[in-house]
């Protein structure tokens, strides 16, 4: 199901709890959100649908990346960039980094760690520098 993006800074500043299995429809529906939103958007966490679990999605090259409970372990390149968010008015300076190892639970709740690299993605109403899960 495609959810409506949350625009309340005091929403999307409260803390998320940890994704169990029982938070799979979060997870679907936050790809069907982005997908929704391709044209404008690389990621969304759940906390800008309005759910405050730890559940990400993000666009890569061979499709959506679907992360439960997902950390970054390792991270090296740092650089600053600016981006912008669909729950948020305008851009924002931020620290991002070349490569990122992310440990996470995928779809079926397994383990995984993922490698990433830098994409750079641009629309018309998006300026921003995403690092994607490869």
């Amino acid at each position: 199901m495609i959810r409506p993006i949350v625009k309340s800074p005091v929403l999307l500043s409260t803390s998320s709890v940890d994704a169990t299995p029982a938070d799979a429809a979060v997870g679907q529906d936050l790809l069907d959100t982005l997908a929704a939103h391709a044209h404008e958007c690389v990621g969304l966490a759940a906390n800008m649908v309005g759910v405050r679990k730890r559940v990400i999605v993000a666009a890569c090259a061979g499709g959506a990346v679907l992360m439960y409970n997902p950390e970054i372990v390792e991270a090296s390149g740092e650089y600053q960039t600016e981006e912008s968010c669909l729950s948020l008015e305008g851009s924002r300076l931020c620290t991002r980094y070349r490569r990122i190892k992310v440990a996470y639970l995928d779809a079926s709740f397994t383990p995984c760690k993922s490698r990433s690299r830098v994409l750079t993605r641009r629309s018309s109403s998006m300026k921003s520098t995403t690092a994607t899960a490869s």
